[in-house]
């Protein structure tokens, strides 16, 4: 077998490196689970399948490519954790999806969709994040888990400070544990509000832990 230098297909990966580093540059910079080497070769792989599943052709040339969706999700939900009351990590497995599904643009040759769809992707991920800070300045929802020892005002004297700290909120459990009294509230507001209220809770006797 003769062997050929396809000179598209070298640009192909070329291409996909440059999207997987910019992608992954940035999460490196913000420390994420998945960082620049994790992106380089989730898009090299997806562009590297996709050529091969073309090239294969047959009944169905995207029989190969069309199992990456899947493959990727694995390695999405291998991101994924809940953290206390919160869950993190999805950002970073929406980012691995969006790479591999840029890395098979350029592998099908859409370079147009793999170049602006890239670019987008670093506008929301860097500009659109700093909108998001200062959205949450003016309004954040926390969900929070106070266990507290029995009083019957500390429930009052807790929906008094949030009143007067111009916060809303909604109680959705109040269960009794062999440690204390745990009370589960959705509260939300201003950032620094918040920080206030978190103040109350760490200065209050009563209150024997708290997250959110």
């Amino acid at each position: 077998m003769d062997f050929v230098i396809h000179y598209e297909t070298a640009l192909q990966l070329l291409i996909s490196f440059a999207i997987g580093t910019a992608i992954g540059l940035e999460r490196e910079y913000r420390s994420k689970a998945a960082g620049l080497r994790t992106m380089i070769i989730i898009c090299l792989g997806s562009t590297l399948f996709t050529e091969v599943s073309m090239a294969i052709g047959g009944a169905s040339p995207d029989r190969i490519a069309s199992n990456i969706i899947t493959g990727v999700g694995f390695l999405g939900a291998g991101v994924i954790f809940k953290d206390g009351l919160t869950i993190t990590g999805i950002t970073t497995a929406t980012t691995i999806w969006i790479s591999a599904a840029l890395g098979m643009a350029v592998g099908a040759g859409q370079y147009f969709i793999a170049l602006v769809g890239s670019g987008v992707v670093l506008i929301v991920l860097t500009l659109f994040e700093k909108l998001q800070e200062l959205i949450e300045r003016f309004h954040h929802a926390r969900s929070y888990k106070i266990v507290y020892t029995f009083d019957d005002s500390f429930v009052a004297t807790l929906e008094s400070v949030l009143r007067k700290g111009r916060l809303r909120f909604q109680k959705k459990r109040d269960i009794k544990e062999e440690k204390g009294f745990l009370l589960l509230y959705e509260v939300s507001g201003r950032e620094q509000r918040l920080e206030a209220f978190n103040t109350f809770l760490k200065m209050d006797s009563r209150v024997i832990s708290f997250e959110y």
